[in-house]
């Protein structure tokens, strides 16, 4: 039985919906629809056989390789990742092309493989199969802005993976072992590049635009997908690996507020949900800085409620999408009276991702918070504190008001098909639920706990944080609403002056390679002429010489060969 149970633990979870995704183009409508279900569930049940340490170990070339090593951290993980597959399948099971759930579910199974990866060379594998995999995700949109934003998330994740791989190698090579564990930034320029390719993932600054550029563009499923897992396994990554580093606090502050101003200013339902992604990962990346057992806590328990609220609020999204066509604030409105179902449910996630009492983003977020006030850090504090006041405007109160009220746009589209609105209530009901009896996630936290959050003080603050938001929100009401503008991010420099100096580039290097080509014809003619000087019939070199002059000459030549030898 021992021997059983240590089987079944060594099978990597992550490789059931990898390898179980690529049957589901191979059968029918109902056995698809029944994969769909039935792998995440199984994927769920093997991430909880798996006990704490390495149960799986290869060897590979001079190096061990651990594909399944089991920790508290890496479980919380895998959990919400089985979760938001099946989440996502139930979603998508009446309108996701059946490429866009092969790609879908073989990105979870990266996910999940990397949450379980015990060696640095798995962490590969399984990162990359998640960027190619997330990439098929968004071109399955099937349309010319997925394809052009897809190509642009690719070569940003393929430029992470070269840093990642480069930082790898080195690591190794510096240290003799593969093995995935804590790392310091003193520890050389493999664990900068490591560091370096983890942030691209989470969405770090310079280049955390590619996130707004590209989920916006996916399916209104694939756009649930896409929001789990990429940033989620590098908050894992960072929490496992560099959980301390002073320099994750500033970038995740930094991360936070940029979130938030690029969310007011949108006008694109999805890329204000988008924004909302970096900003809230920012409180996670500050989290993992900050280091202590709290902050772990708090960063873990964030991930953990983020995915499910954050997958809520792009459902609601994806419905409207998916039912009217239109994704703009000012085309929409007053959707309220013909779907208060899809409403409701965006409102739940828009009061989750705000922290309200009695949701799950309360009884989280507030453990990052507390673990700065715990460490003395009142700057990180104070930020913070601003930043969740920030979230309450751009995805608590816009969202759902610009979306679902402020005016009537005339349209009356229902609510979505009912394997949509069922995602999206077993993702109320998660929301709800973990915010009443935040127990059974505390349990799950790598940390024993102890944080109360549904204290007097605490339900003071955030209420007031809150009522003073929303009122900002209503007297700026005015200056808040949408026109059809375009926002400007960095995704600028190469989408369109990268573009532009590419097209400068290759008109002066056409020019200079014209003129090197010119230089070498007439080089190569000059050689030519030579040669021909002295090979040619009258050349020096063609002549017929006396034989008596060739006798002397062979003898000079013998002579000083002989002179060399013996000297």
């Amino acid at each position: 039985m021992a021997s059983e149970a240590m089987g079944i633990a060594a099978f990597p979870p992550g490789l059931v919906l990898a390898l179980g995704a690529l049957l589901l183009p191979l059968v029918g409508d109902g056995a698809r629809r029944a994969l769909v279900l039935a792998l995440p569930v199984l994927a769920l049940f093997l991430v909880w056989q798996v006990p704490d340490g390495p149960t799986l170990a290869l060897p590979f070339l001079e190096y061990r390789l651990v594909p399944v090593e089991g920790s508290t951290l890496g479980r919380l993980f895998a959990t919400v990742f089985a979760i938001m597959a099946f989440a996502g399948g139930l979603f998508a099971l009446n309108q996701a092309r059946t490429v866009e759930l092969t790609a879908a579910f073989v990105y979870a199974g990266g996910a999940i493989g990397v949450t379980f990866a015990g060696d640095l060379i798995t962490l590969f594998v399984f990162w990359e199969l998640m960027a190619l995999a997330s990439t098929l995700v968004l071109w399955s949109a099937g349309t010319r802005a997925s394809y052009r934003a897809g190509m642009r998330y690719v070569l940003v994740h393929l430029l992470g993976g070269v840093l990642l791989m480069i930082g790898i190698i080195a690591q190794i090579a510096a240290t003799g072992s593969t093995a995935f564990t804590a790392m310091s930034l003193d520890g050389g320029v493999g664990t900068w590049l490591i560091l370096a390719g983890f942030l691209i993932n989470a969405g770090a600054p310079p280049l955390s635009a590619w996130l707004p550029d590209a989920y916006p563009e996916a399916s209104p499923s694939g756009t649930v997908f896409l929001s789990a897992f990429t940033t989620k396994t590098a908050v894992y990554v960072l929490l496992r690996s560099f959980a301390g580093e002073e320099i994750l606090i500033y970038v995740g502050l930094y991360m936070a507020f940029y979130g938030i101003i690029y969310a007011l200013l949108e006008n694109d339902m999805r890329r204000i949900l988008a924004y909302s992604i970096v900003n809230q990962v920012g409180f996670m990346v500050a989290g993992a800085g900050i280091g202590t057992a709290m902050a772990i806590n708090g960063a873990a328990a964030h991930a953990f409620a983020h995915i499910i609220y954050k997958a809520l609020l792009l459902m609601s999204a994806g419905s409207v999408l998916y039912m009217t066509g239109k994704r703009k604030c000012t085309d929409l409105g007053g959707l309220y009276k013909s779907m208060p179902i899809t409403a409701v449910c965006g409102i739940i996630g828009a009061l989750s991702i705000s922290a309200f009492p009695l949701t799950s983003g309360f009884v989280s977020k507030s453990m990052i918070s507390q673990a700065a006030a715990d460490e003395h850090l009142a700057f990180a504090w104070f930020v913070l504190t601003a930043a969740s006041a920030g979230v309450f405007l751009h995805a608590g109160i816009k969202f759902p008001w610009f979306v679902f009220f402020q005016k009537d746009s005339g349209l009356r589209p229902p609510d979505p098909p009912l394997n949509m609105r069922l995602a999206m209530y077993l993702f109320s009901a998660l929301c709800i639920g973990i915010g009443l009896f935040p127990g059974p996630l505390y349990a799950l936290l790598p940390h024993a706990v102890d944080y109360e959050p549904y204290t007097g003080p605490h339900l003071v603050a955030q209420l007031q944080l809150l009522l003073f938001s929303g009122l900002a929100f209503f007297v700026a009401l005015p200056f808040l609403k949408r026109t059809l503008t375009i926002t400007l991010d960095f995704d600028w420099f190469y989408r369109r002056f990268g573009v532009a100096l590419g097209r400068e580039f290759e008109i002066r290097g056409g020019a200079t390679r014209a003129r090197l080509a010119a230089v070498a014809q007439r080089r190569v003619e000059s050689f030519v002429s030579r040669l021909y000087r002295h090979h040619g019939p009258q050349g020096v070199l063609a002549r017929t010489w006396p034989t008596g002059s060739t006798v002397l000459w062979v003898a000079v030549l013998l002579a000083g060969c002989l002179l060399l030898y013996y000297w």
